[in-house]
């Protein structure tokens, strides 16, 4: 612990260079504006997440779904459930295997993603309005090799993310 003025000084310069309370604070930032411009759309993060997988995969079986977002049947059933009342995804039995789902993102739900793209472009933007096109472009090819170290996956830190607001 500092004793004096001048050690003091020194510690609080180390410690305003560790970075990991500026990434939880900007991190929080990120996620509360997010999620204020996917509620109007009817979204949270899990089914962006949802939405954004079902987009690159084209078409994927309720099981393999479950695997990729490493959840639960039953959670992904609930998850397809409200997805599918609104629209944006539908649920086939496969013709090779009838026991199998396939899920689908719909035109509907295509809309909605873009949307929510957009959205959340304006977001970046505004949490990251002090920094120039490089400087972004340098921290998202930092962050994406300072994530690469670690065997956790995009989804899987998103999906781990969501909690319910009153445990923040």
């Amino acid at each position: 612990m500092p004793t004096g003025p001048g050690e003091q000084a020194a510690h609080t310069a180390q410690t305003e260079r560790r970075s990991g309370a500026l990434l939880e604070h900007l991190a929080r930032r990120m996620r509360l504006r997010s999620e204020s411009v996917l509620a109007p759309l009817g979204l949270r993060p899990r089914h962006l997440v949802t939405l954004t997988v079902l987009r690159d995969a084209d078409g994927i079986s309720q099981q393999g779904l479950a695997s990729t977002l490493q959840l639960d049947s039953t959670n992904v059933v609930g998850l397809l459930n409200g997805l599918e009342a609104d629209g944006l995804i539908e649920r086939r039995r496969a013709p090779e295997d009838r026991r199998r789902h396939v899920v689908r993102l719909t035109e509907a739900g295509a809309a909605r993603l873009n949307e929510a793209e957009c959205a959340l472009a304006t977001v970046e933007d505004e949490v990251f309005g002090a920094l120039d096109e490089t400087e972004r472009a340098t921290l998202y090819d930092l962050l994406r090799r300072a994530t690469s170290e670690s065997s956790t996956t995009c989804v899987e830190a998103i999906c781990a993310a969501e909690v319910p607001p009153e445990a923040c």
